[in-house]
């Protein structure tokens, strides 16, 4: 039992259970809307030289936002739509309602939404460590789940890293996710680029992804062997890292870069290769 910032008591397994629910049932609302939307054609939508933005946006963060309020009214929110909600309760959400919004637009059935709960000032983990998310693919209707300590279920079954073959560094594949900062240009972007030229051999392929949740959840389940990250994205990132850490990825981090693999061998290659660019 331990005591949270409110000086109320709490038990961690069972917050991060309670918590894994009320985010399945926000992924789970957003994405039955979201795949219907898209069967229909998908929605208007605004674009930019480096981002879209569309009206299931919207429309999929306001039920996720519905679903983690009605359980938790005095939690804080961080969404990618409408920004900033206040809270003062244990825990910190964090939601990407459509992970995937090109891909939506233009009729790749490849997006997901991901809501995550994290750790306001944890006592067993650094501030804002994830406790528990949950990710969902709508055209699938694949649902992962992850509770800190508690490991990953997809569709209800326990699932690891090593579900999956065990191959080689030079026969893995790979995913790379950048953020904002790189693809606004300048020194992150000229780093990234020579990151992934010095991966890209290392590896079978490599998958530069925008839509990160749906990729997290294939390594959490042995398809995918690895991932490379530079500067990425706060709303996909605290879901991916903890299914890949309860799925038993290994990973290396420093600053803006993490790598995670199926196994030592990956990481290591990987991790070689990419602070041997930079």
């Amino acid at each position: 039992m331990t005591d949270d910032p409110a000086g109320r008591v709490t038990d961690a397994a069972a917050d991060a259970a309670a918590l894994a629910d009320t985010a399945v049932r926000a992924v789970e609302s957003a994405g039955e809307y979201l795949r219907d939307a898209f069967e229909d054609g998908g929605t208007p939508a605004d674009y930019t030289a480096t981002d879209v933005k569309a009206e299931a946006d919207r429309e999929a963060e306001r039920r996720v936002l519905d679903a983690v309020t009605d359980a938790y009214p005095d939690h804080r929110i961080s969404a990618e739509e409408s920004g900033d909600h206040p809270g003062d309760g244990a825990y910190r959400w964090v939601v990407d309602a459509l992970d995937g919004t090109n891909n939506f637009t233009v009729g790749i059935p490849t997006f997901g939404v991901a809501a995550t709960a994290c750790d306001r000032q944890g006592p067993t983990g650094p501030e804002d460590d994830p406790v528990a998310t949950a990710v969902h693919v709508p055209v699938l209707d694949d649902t992962y789940v992850a509770e800190r300590g508690g490991g990953v279920r997809y569709n209800g079954t326990g699932v690891e890293v090593t579900d999956g073959v065990s191959l080689p560094p030079e026969k893995a594949t790979v995913g790379l996710i950048v953020g904002p900062e790189v693809v606004s240009g300048g020194d992150e972007r000229r780093e990234w680029e020579a990151i992934s030229d010095a991966v890209d051999p290392v590896c079978k392929r490599t998958i530069q992804s925008w839509a990160p949740v749906v990729y997290w959840g294939l390594l959490a389940r042995g398809q995918l062997d690895g991932f490379v990250c530079y500067y990425p994205a706060e709303r996909e990132q605290v879901a991916g890292e903890l299914l890949a850490r309860e799925a038993g990825a290994v990973e290396r981090s420093d600053g803006p870069l993490t790598v995670f693999g199926t196994d030592e061998a990956i990481c290591d290659a990987l991790w070689d290769a990419a602070t041997g660019a930079l």
